[in-house]
């Protein structure tokens, strides 16, 4: 191995953060297959590489037997005595057998071989780079957009935003720096497929994380989070310690806190609500904006009945129903709502 070979290597351990030992692994495993292919003369080969100088010699192991079968892997007694006399059958015998011509022979098949290695292992540590990245936010450079994906390079590697994923009401730009949520990551024989998103409810979890330094220290926890990406979201917080003001902590001065993610989720409409144990309140919480009089719980369906004014009625429900919708995935309980009106001629209450 010349000092060509050996700059080469400590150029890929230095840009392609690949160890030392595995490029060494791999260059012995590379030289061994070298061998093998191209001479027959012994079969249980190594090879001793001194990763100091690049020299290697390739060492051949035979039994010592008594009468050889198998001149490949075993070697008599009295030929293994001359070179030295200490040996008994069944002792291993090693011998260098590096050809005189093995560099000239072996050169191109181990450098195929040595890439092939040197491949597989940069695959390998990309993927369990990225795999202790699942469920973690990152931010990256827009490469390329095709009918299929927009591409988005993170480090050493592109991720792949499907279009199932992606924000309706945003464009995306070549050169455009963004902030997408890992979903996914799968090991290919091409290296690891990164699947990322734009509208996963996690996304805005962990956005909140790096906003909230109360999020981040576990003072404040986000108990549940209800996305329609794009247009609105609600997510729900809780402080165990009555004295931290949990959704005040999310909004931060002059709301500059949740004004950061509103502009990183382009406009993205955000309700912060105060979690509660019970129902009731809980509930009527994520209904806001809207004002509730009352809310009727049904623990054996899992549903409720929220009383309204009459004049609140549009703004509960929301456009398109969204508000009652989203209240609905953020409690995990089914809402009817009514407005006092319906609910009096209905008997649910008493009328005014």
């Amino acid at each position: 191995m010349n000092q060509e070979l050996l700059n080469a290597i400590d150029y890929l351990e230095k840009e392609k953060s690949i160890p030392r030992e595995v490029l060494f692994e791999t260059l012995e495993a590379a030289l061994i297959t070298a061998y093998k292919k191209n001479y027959t003369q012994h079969k249980n080969v190594r090879v001793d590489l001194n990763v100091e100088s690049g020299t290697y010699r390739v060492i051949s192991r035979k039994d010592v037997v008594e009468e050889v079968e198998d001149s490949t892997a075993e070697i008599d007694l009295e030929s293994a005595r001359m070179t030295n006399p200490a040996y008994e059958i069944g002792d291993p015998f090693d011998e260098d057998v590096t050809p005189k011509d093995f560099n000239r022979v072996g050169a191109q098949a181990a450098k195929q071989a040595v890439m092939q290695r040197l491949r597989d292992a940069e695959r390998g540590i990309l993927y369990d780079e990225f795999i202790n990245k699942e469920d973690e936010v990152m931010t990256g450079l827009i490469d390329r957009v095709d009918h299929r994906f927009v591409y988005i390079q993170l480090g050493r590697t592109d991720a792949v935003l499907s279009e199932s994923e992606r924000m309706p009401n945003e464009t995306y730009t070549p050169n455009e720096r963004i902030k997408v949520y890992v979903n996914k990551v799968e090991q290919t024989t091409k290296g690891p497929q990164i699947f990322v998103s734009r509208t996963h409810p996690n996304l805005l979890k962990r956005l909140f994380e790096k906003e909230v330094p109360e999020i981040y220290d576990g003072t404040v926890e986000v108990m549940s989070v209800a996305r329609e990406a794009g247009e609105r979201s609600k997510i729900s917080v809780h402080a165990e310690n009555s004295d931290v003001d949990a959704v005040g902590s999310c909004v931060g001065a002059r709301g500059a806190r949740v004004e950061a993610i509103v502009n990183e989720l382009s406009g993205e409409k955000i309700d912060i609500v105060l979690w509660d144990k019970d129902p009731k309140v809980f509930v009527k919480n994520a209904l806001s904006p809207s004002q509730v009089v009352d809310v009727i719980v049904d623990e054996e369906n899992q549903s409720t009945v929220v009383i309204v004014p009459d004049n609140q009625l549009s703004l509960a429900i929301g456009k398109r129903g969204q508000n009652a919708r989203l209240a609905a995935k953020l409690t995990g309980w089914k809402i009817d709502i009514k407005s006092a009106s319906d609910a009096a001629e209905e008997g649910i209450i008493e009328e005014e």
